[in-house]
């Protein structure tokens, strides 16, 4: 049985999310877990859908495989959104101007600075001692 999928790939500060969407039950499960137990903080399975909201998809109709690695939380939901939103955009092009609309398409170019010599970390300085 040939199953087609559409992929999409997204980044976030230091995560990286494959997304794999298909004409399916329902499911969306993330590194082998489902939506809700892998991001159980409050917003973060809404921020991972909001793709579906503005295009006015019903979640349903769709099965959803995710492999995120790298990162922390906030990252791999940025991740897992814009893959989500690029695997749309290559499953039906007209879905396309929409999600760019919302900004859904463009990645979060945002990363933490370098840390700078003869500082503690990117900006903040050693405290001051005048004796």
């Amino acid at each position: 049985m040939d199953v087609r999928y559409y992929e999409g790939v997204g980044r976030r500060k230091e995560a990286t999310a494959r997304v794999r969407l298909m004409n399916g039950s329902g499911e969306f499960i993330i590194n082998g877990r489902p939506l809700e137990e892998y991001f159980p903080r409050l917003g973060d399975a809404e921020d991972v859908l909001k793709p579906f909201a503005v295009l006015g998809e019903s979640r349903d109709k769709y099965t959803v495989t995710v492999l995120v690695k790298g990162g922390g939380v906030t990252g791999q939901v940025g991740a897992v959104r814009l893959g989500l939103a690029r695997a749309f955009a290559e499953y039906n092009a007209e879905f396309a101007p929409t999600l760019k609309k919302h900004g859904l398409l463009s990645r979060d170019p945002r990363v933490k600075e370098r840390k700078k010599p003869g500082l503690k970390r990117a900006r903040k300085a050693p405290t001051y001692t005048k004796r």
